[in-house]
């Protein structure tokens, strides 16, 4: 069983977050490259953010972001306008 969020399944191995449905033209993939200590707990740091085309594997586009909060947040307003646009 995975994980859904906004009935589409968010996935997670390692240090490497996939979101979105195989079936679309694009999913978001998330990879945590650095972890940082917060109040004794260990987070993710630095995040590199990609949309890939599912019929290619192409990369749609790419940024990184300071930590998992932002880094999904600017993931899933791509992720979302690109779905959109058909």
């Amino acid at each position: 069983k995975y994980l859904y969020y906004k009935n589409k399944p968010l996935v997670r191995e390692k240090d490497t977050i996939c979101y979105g449905d195989f079936t679309e033209k694009c999913v978001l993939l998330f990879e945590i490259m650095s972890y940082v200590e917060n109040e004794g707990v260990k987070v993710p740091g630095k995040v590199l953010i990609q949309i890939l085309s599912t019929e290619n594997g192409s990369i749609l586009k790419q940024a990184d972001k300071d930590g998992m909060f932002e880094a999904f947040n600017y993931g899933m307003f791509w992720y979302e306008k690109i779905l959109a646009e058909d």
